[in-house]
C-alpha cells in the first residue's frame, strides 16, 4: 500500500513539474534578460561620451554596409566570401514577382501573402512587389481606396517582417500618373484630375497628393526602393492640361511630371524605378514595341534622371533578338529592369503556352546582356477569375531561370513539385481551360474562351458565331474528372482544383447551350425547347450556384472579401438570365408570346474575324451589345 502511495505521489510531483516548467523557465529567462539589460544600460551610462559616440558611429557604418544586400540564409554558418561566391553563380541579383492587388478587386489576405512568400523562399526568389493603385491606407486621403479592399499600415508591415525572415525584399509599387480610375471617380479628387484615370500634371495639389501616396506606401517597409508606375497614360495632355497650357509635346509633359515626382522621392531618400513605355512611346512614334530608335532625340537620356531606373515590360514576344534589341534601346536611360508576365489575367485559366514561349527567350536575352534585375508580373485584369495559386507554376519558371544556364524540362518539373508540394501535370493542365478545340497549339493568340463562354448570355450569344461546330461541350466534360482527381492529390491546392472542376462542370453544359436553344427555335423543335426549359436550364442553374458557392469559399480564403461583390454580381446576373431564358421559352411554348426575339437576331462575328475570339477580357462587352457602363468596360 505504501509503495502505491509513494508511486502516486511521485507521479503527481512529476506532473506538477512538467506543468510548472514553462512558467518557471519563462520567469527565469525574463529575470536573466532584465539583468543583462540593466547591466548593459549601466555600462553605457557610465561610459565616456566619446566612447558612446564611437559605438554609435560603428553601428551606423555596419548598418549602412548591410543596406541593399541579400544573403542566401540568415542562419547559415557561411563566410562573406562564401556568400559572394554563391551569389556570383546566380543569373540575377533580383528575381521575384509583382502581384496585382488592385485592378481585379482581389486583395490578398496577409496570410495568403505569407503563404506565397514561403513558396517563393523555397523557389529561391528574393523580391515581392504588391501592385497597389488604391489598395492601401493613406491617412490624409479618406477617399483613397474608399469602399475597396485595402491594406492597413500594420498589415503591410507584418508582410514585410515575414518576408525579411526569408531574405525577401518587399518593394511598394504604386501609381503616380495614370491607372487611377478607382481613385479619381470620387469628387474629392476633382482638383487633381486630367481625366477619369490620369492626374493633372503641374498642379500643386497634385504633388501634395502624390507625396501623401508615397509617404504612406513606403512607411511599412524596410526597403528604400519604390516603383512609381507612370505607364499607359493614354490621355496625357489632352484634358485639363490642354485647356490650361495648350498643345505641349508628350515627352515634355512627362519630363515635367517626372521631375516633380523625383523631388518628392529624393526628399524621402528613396530609390525609384518606373515603367518605361510612356517615354519610349513619346520618342519612338507612339507604339511601345515598334519604337524606332532613330527617332529618339540626341538628348533623350537627359530627359530621364540617372537616379530612376526604367522597367522594360514585355509579355508578348517569342524572339530572343527582339528582347535584346529592346534591352539595348532601354540602355539609353541607364541599366533597365526587365518585367515578364505570367498569363493568368485573361480569365479563369492559365496560358502556359504563351508564358513559356515568352519567358524562355526573354530570360536568355537578359542573361546574355547582363540584366541583373527581373520580375514576373501577375495581373488581375477585370475580375481576377483565376485563382492566385495558379501562378505558382509561372513563378517556378522564373525562379528556374535564375539558377540554370540551359532549361531542362524534367528537372524543372521535379523542382516545381518539391518546392510547391503539387503535381506538375495538374498545374500544367490549367492551360486546357482556354486551349480548346479550334485553338492553335500553345494558344499564342490568347484565346480566353473559359471567360467569355462563362459570362455570355444564352439568348443573345455574343460568341456563338465563333464556336459553331466545335466540340467544346465534350472538351469541357473531359476536364471535369481530370480536375476532380487533381483536387484529391495536391495538398493545399485541392480547393483550387475543386473550383476548376465546378467551373468546367458549368461549361460542359453551357458552352454551346445557346446554339442548341437557337437551333431548336429555328427548326420548330418544340420538344427540344421544352426539354431545355424544364430539364437542362434548371440543371445549369444548379451548377452555376454550385460554382458560385465554391468560388466564394476559395476567394474568401485567399483574398479580402471586399471585391467579391463584383463576381457576385456577375454570377447573380448569369443566374437571373438563365431564369429569364426558362421563362421566355415557357411563355413561347404556351403561346403567351409569339416569338423569341433575341434568337431571331443573326449571329455575326464578334470581332470581324473568323475563328475563336482572342483576348475578350472585358465583361461589359462580353455579355451584351447594350451599354452597361461607360465605354462598356467593367
Amino acid at each position: 500500500m505504501k509503495k502505491r502511495v509513494f508511486l502516486l505521489g511521485l507521479l503527481f510531483l512529476v506532473g506538477l513539474s512538467v506543468l510548472l516548467y514553462p512558467l518557471i523557465s519563462s520567469e527565469w529567462n525574463r529575470h536573466r534578460s532584465d539583468a543583462m539589460i540593466d547591466s548593459y544600460t549601466q555600462t553605457v551610462s557610465q561610459a565616456p561620451a566619446e566612447d558612446r559616440s564611437a559605438w554609435i558611429d560603428s553601428a551606423r557604418q555596419y548598418n549602412a554596409a548591410l543596406e541593399g544586400k541579400h544573403f542566401p540564409d540568415a542562419f547559415a554558418n557561411i563566410t562573406r566570401e562564401e556568400s559572394a561566391a554563391y551569389l556570383a553563380q546566380l543569373a540575377f541579383d533580383d528575381n521575384g514577382a509583382m502581384f496585382d492587388v488592385s485592378q481585379g478587386n482581389a486583395v490578398l489576405r496577409v496570410e495568403s501573402v505569407k503563404s506565397i512568400l514561403r513558396r517563393m523562399a523555397m523557389m529561391g526568389l528574393n523580391v515581392l512587389m504588391m501592385y497597389c493603385e488604391d489598395s492601401y491606407d493613406v491617412p490624409e486621403e479618406p477617399y483613397f481606396g474608399y469602399m475597396r479592399a485595402r491594406y492597413t499600415e500594420e498589415e503591410l508591415r507584418e508582410c514585410d517582417d515575414y518576408a525579411y525572415l526569408f531574405g525577401i525584399e518587399m518593394i511598394p509599387c504604386i501609381q503616380t500618373l495614370s491607372h487611377l480610375i478607382d481613385v479619381l471617380k470620387w469628387p474629392a479628387f476633382n482638383d487633381i484630375k486630367e481625366d477619369y484615370e490620369t492626374l493633372f500634371v503641374g498642379g500643386e495639389k497634385t504633388y501634395e497628393f502624390i507625396e501623401h501616396l508615397i509617404q504612406a506606401a513606403v512607411k511599412p517597409f524596410r526597403t528604400k526602393r519604390i516603383h512609381i508606375g507612370m505607364d499607359e497614360a493614354w490621355h496625357l495632355g489632352t484634358g485639363r492640361y490642354l485647356a490650361e497650357h495648350g498643345l505641349v509635346p508628350g515627352e515634355q509633359i512627362m519630363k515635367e511630371h517626372l521631375a516633380r515626382v523625383m523631388e518628392i522621392v529624393r526628399k524621402l531618400g528613396l530609390e525609384p524605378m518606373m515603367w518605361s513605355d510612356m517615354f519610349i512611346r513619346q520618342f519612338g512614334g507612339g507604339d511601345y514595341y515598334s519604337a524606332d530608335l532613330s527617332r529618339f532625340p540626341t538628348d533623350a537620356a537627359e530627359l530621364v534622371p540617372d537616379d530612376v531606373q526604367t522597367v522594360y515590360w514585355d509579355y508578348y514576344h517569342f524572339d530572343e533578338e527582339f528582347y535584346e534589341r529592346f534591352i539595348e534601346m532601354h540602355r539609353i536611360f541607364g541599366e533597365p529592369v526587365f518585367a515578364g508576365g505570367i498569363w493568368t489575367w485573361v480569365g479563369y485559366g492559365a496560358n502556359w503556352g504563351i508564358t513559356y514561349r515568352t519567358t524562355h527567350p526573354a530570360m536568355a536575352a537578359c542573361k546574355k546582356l547582363g540584366i541583373r534585375k527581373i520580375f514576373a508580373t501577375i495581373w488581375g485584369d477585370n475580375g481576377t477569375e483565376a485563382n492566385m495559386y495558379a501562378n505558382m507554376l509561372g513563378l517556378s519558371l522564373f525562379a528556374e531561370h535564375g539558377y540554370i544556364d540551359k532549361f531542362d524540362e524534367e528537372k524543372f518539373k521535379r523542382r516545381f513539385e518539391f518546392c510547391c508540394g503539387a503535381k506538375y501535370d495538374d498545374f500544367y493542365a490549367l492551360r486546357l481551360l482556354d486551349e480548346v478545340p479550334g485553338c492553335e497549339k500553345d494558344n499564342l493568340e490568347q484565346v480566353n474562351a473559359s471567360k467569355y463562354l462563362m459570362w455570355q448570355d444564352l439568348m443573345t450569344g455574343m460568341f456563338d458565331y465563333h464556336i459553331k461546330g466545335l466540340p467544346l461541350d465534350d472538351h469541357y466534360k473531359e476536364l471535369v474528372p481530370l480536375f476532380r482527381a487533381a483536387s484529391e492529390r495536391n495538398g493545399e491546392y485541392n480547393a483550387m482544383f475543386r473550383f476548376y472542376a465546378e467551373e468546367k462542370n458549368v461549361l460542359s453544359l453551357k458552352a454551346q447551350m445557346g446554339l442548341r436553344i437557337t437551333e431548336a427555335y429555328e427548326t420548330g423543335n418544340t420538344a427540344a425547347l421544352y426539354a431545355l426549359a424544364k430539364e437542362e436550364l434548371p440543371e445549369l442553374l444548379s451548377r452555376v450556384e454550385a460554382l458560385r458557392s465554391c468560388h466564394r469559399v476559395v476567394w474568401a480564403d485567399m483574398n479580402k472579401i471586399i471585391g467579391w461583390d463584383i463576381l457576385d454580381m456577375r454570377y447573380g446576373s448569369l443566374m437571373v438570365r438563365i431564369r429569364t431564358a426558362m421563362d421566355e421559352i415557357e411563355d413561347y411554348l404556351t403561346g403567351r408570346i409569339p416569338r423569341l426575339e433575341e434568337l431571331e437576331e443573326p449571329r455575326r462575328s464578334f470581332n470581324g474575324k473568323e475563328g475563336l475570339v482572342t483576348y475578350a477580357n472585358w465583361y461589359g462587352r462580353n455579355v451584351s451589345a447594350s451599354r452597361i457602363a461607360p465605354g462598356g468596360v467593367i
